[in-house]
Parts: C-alpha cells; structure tokens; sequence
C-alpha cells in the first residue's frame, strides 16, 4: 500500500471512470507525474486486489529476472505500481491477456514517461488499450 495510508483519503473525480475502466477492461493504466496521487488512488479504488510496488527490490529483481513467470504466478486481479521500472512486464501482461480477457485483471500505475520507454515498441499501445 502507499505510505499516505496515514493521511485521510481524498475522493478524487476519476475515480468513476477508473472503477468503470476496470468492470470493462483487462487492463488499466493509471499514468500521471510523480506524487500526483496514483498509487493512493489505485489503493483506495480496489482495496481487495494484491498489491505489487516495484520500488520494493524483490519484486523489481524477479519482474526484471522472470517477467513472464511473474505474471503467471499472479492472482487474478492484481495492481502493479510503478510498472515503468519494469518495461519487460508489458509484454508479459499483453500476452496474459491476449489468454484470458476477464476485465479488471491489471491495473497498471507508473510514471507519464512510461508511454516514452523505447523498450515497449508496439505492445505498451496494445496491452492499455485492450
């Protein structure tokens, strides 16, 4: 969970949209700049999902290591947080859902420069927009 736990929650206007993208939708990404609240949002929109945070080093290393390995082992809706750090896990969940389409699968939040990452080519577009 993200470290403003602490604070009081914040309803945020997209939070609609965000809950009717993950009813329709296998995949969700939840972009933004730095501490713009993305990670809180993700948290407090889905509170029942397993959480992964790719700032924590064990999850980074095997994301990096194994990407097609970890999303296999993942339950069935998961949060992926800071998924920039780990390009390789695109591809990864592109073909996960290109098996399985039930909607809400992967929430996906990251930094804007995650549409910049060369490394994605054509399956950053295709993984988001399924």
């Amino acid at each position: 969970m993200p470290a403003s736990d602490h604070l009081p929650y914040v309803e945020r206007h997209l939070q609609g949209s965000l809950r009717a993208a993950l009813a329709d939708t296998p995949v969700v990404c939840l972009l933004g700049p730095r501490q713009c609240g993305k990670s809180t949002l993700a948290a407090h929109q889905a509170p029942g999902r397993t959480y992964l945070n790719l700032d924590d080093t064990n999850y980074l290393d095997l994301a990096r290591r194994d990407p097609q390995g970890l999303v296999a082992d993942l339950p069935e809706c998961v949060t992926i947080d800071e998924i920039q750090r780990a390009p390789g896990l695109i591809l990864a969940i592109k073909r996960s859902v290109d098996a399985d389409r039930r909607p809400g699968r992967f929430l996906l939040t990251g930094s804007a420069s995650l549409l910049q990452l060369p490394r994605l080519g054509t399956s950053r577009k295709t993984a988001c927009d399924k």
